[in-house]
């Protein structure tokens, strides 16, 4: 740890020169921040749809990519918040083409290693933050304490005050320019937002459509045209997307993490499975806490009637170590591993196919007419990195793919 704090004042020491070489653009401009273990994507680009909606120019970088005035930019391979140097740049390019507002998603490494140092934020979302990114960190602590730099750094933050990580945040920050927002009427704004939308939204999405809610109302746009451009939102490429629902349903979601597993199973459990079963397919990506892989096991466990674990960016670690590790979570629950021939005969039952290419095809195999197939951890994403190499793939493609040929 002690190496990486000093990498970051060489870090910090180069945003001051990207500050400096693109003339302070944040200052040019209204900068909004949003972070937070699970949340932050589809809070960001609900903000830039009512924003962009309501006929403000706007742009946003986000975990699904750039866009920048009406032009679209790839960040890179698993990148959600680009190098000081490209934030900055993109800030130039923004104010250049005349947006009035910069939505920037940021992760704790971001923050850590002071990639938007500089950064006038005017207004900051913290959704939430759980069990993630502490083989980086090292204790939970100090991961929330990386996020917190963001209230640090922004003129007013919105934070979520039903989330556990309430009380350690104000460890670091004081109260003076923080809102809070939540479900429970403790919180300075409780607003029953699924009901003033005339909408139902999932538990998870109820906070992110709040916080998107009191953002926009916060740069001045009327209520009406707020409620109204959110009943026209889709959810982000990857994020309990429906990408084939004929005899069966297939589901992608970006989920990574034991809450966002949880969330996201949940809700699929209730909302679309009736008579069928939940059949989940999902792994860890390498070098990433290994620490939440047994949890990880366990929320599919307590939400799926079958489970098959599989690739996700195992770099250069084991990848059969890997589903070892998350099986002891399912096997808590008592799951029992079979043969992937005799997957899907019976409930509560896990196999392990590696090739992620494979393990859905096999699921799409075993799927009855009401099933529902989860594939969870890619999402959006268009590669799998397998021994340090990144290779194309993106889960929605291969669905279709394995249908159409079938």
């Amino acid at each position: 740890m002690f190496v990486q704090r000093i990498k970051n004042i060489g870090h910090m020491m180069i945003a001051i020169l990207a500050n400096i070489y693109y003339r302070f653009p944040s200052r040019e401009i209204t900068v909004i921040g949003i972070t937070g273990t699970d949340g932050k994507t589809t809070t960001a680009n609900l903000i830039y749809h009512i924003l962009k909606s309501a006929g403000k120019r706007v742009s946003i970088i986000s975990t699904v990519s750039a866009v920048i005035g009406s032009q679209v930019h790839d960040t890179g391979f698993h990148v959600t918040t680009p190098s000081s140097f490209d934030v900055q740049k993109y800030l130039r390019q923004t104010v250049s083409k005349g947006s009035e507002y910069f939505i920037l998603e940021t992760t704790s490494h971001a923050l850590d290693q002071y990639r938007v140092y500089g950064v006038e934020f005017d207004l900051a979302v913290i959704t939430n933050i759980t069990h993630e990114h502490l083989h980086y960190h090292g204790t939970f602590d100090k991961y929330v304490q990386s996020k917190s730099r963001l209230m640090q750094w922004s003129k007013k933050t919105f934070i979520n005050k039903d989330d556990s990580s309430y009380e350690s945040l104000l460890k670091y920050v004081g109260k003076s320019h923080i809102e809070t927002y939540g479900i429970k009427e403790s919180a300075d704004h409780s607003i029953d937002i699924s009901k003033k939308i005339g909408m139902p939204l999932a538990r998870f999405n109820i906070y992110n459509y709040l916080v998107a809610y009191l953002i926009c109302k916060e740069l001045g746009l009327q209520d009406s045209e707020v409620i109204d451009h959110m009943r026209t939102f889709t959810l982000p490429a990857g994020r309990l997307e429906v990408v084939y629902q004929k005899e069966f349903t297939v589901i992608v979601d970006f989920a990574h993490t034991p809450n966002a597993l949880y969330e996201a199973l949940s809700s699929i459990r209730s909302t679309y499975v009736s008579n069928g079963r939940l059949i989940h397919v999902f792994g860890a990506a390498a070098f990433r806490d290994d620490e939440k892989r047994a949890p990880m096991g366990r929320e599919s466990a307590t939400y799926a009637d079958l489970t098959i674990l599989t690739e996700e960016d195992y770099r250069t670690e084991d990848p059969q170590e890997i589903a070892a590790q998350i099986a002891k979570g399912l096997e808590q629950e008592g799951f029992q591993k079979v043969d992937r021939g005799v997957f899907g005969t019976e409930t509560k039952k896990y196999t392990v196919i590696i090739d992620r290419k494979e393990a859905i095809v096999r699921a799409c195999e075993v799927a009855k007419n009401g099933d529902v197939i989860v594939l969870t951890g890619k999402g959006h994403e268009m590669s799998l990195n397998r021994n340090g190499e990144e290779y194309h793939w993106n889960d929605k493609e291969s669905v279709l793919q394995f249908l159409k040929e079938s």
